[in-house]
């Protein structure tokens, strides 16, 4: 549409069914380049992507041309068949239902893309459901208890 501008981002959390410890340093790699394909491949500009065995982060500058939910359910549907499809997990990989999502101010983008790509380094500290709640309360989300990520 013309005269519609946008500069929006969102910072991703997405966690490994059951919190499993799967994600490998073997393939994370591939992963990772895999879901850059998915959001560039949707219009989007993916900033940065980290996570560990369990959980992912991705930082993500986006149009107004989809939908934060339509990103989410399509990085991980496809990242999740990517993997099984290369048979890079012993077993069938997926991702826990539902997701994080945060918006971040232009002027955060730079500290919150450190965060990310300091995850190994940030969870010698901190364990990942601290880390989640954290980003929760951080970000003023109401959130239920049983409705959180297995943890």
């Amino acid at each position: 549409m013309p005269n519609t501008y946008t500069l929006l981002y969102v910072h991703y959390v997405f966690a490994v069914q059951s919190r499993e410890n799967v994600i490998s340093t073997n393939w994370e790699e591939a992963l990772y380049k895999y879901v850059t394909g998915i959001v560039t491949n949707k219009g989007q500009k993916l900033m940065t992507i980290n996570g560990m065995p369990n959980h992912v982060h991705i930082l993500i500058s986006m149009s107004a041309s989809i939908t934060v939910a339509d990103l989410a359910r399509d990085i991980k549907s496809n990242s999740a068949k990517y993997v099984n499809e290369n048979n890079m997990f012993l077993g069938r990989f997926s991702w826990q239902e539902g997701y994080g999502a945060f918006s971040v101010s232009p002027s955060q983008v730079s500290k919150v893309a450190t965060y990310i790509e300091n995850q190994k380094e940030h969870h010698k500290a901190m364990t990942f459901k601290d880390e989640y709640l954290e980003l929760l309360k951080r970000s003023e989300v109401d959130y239920k208890e049983e409705y959180l990520f297995e943890f």
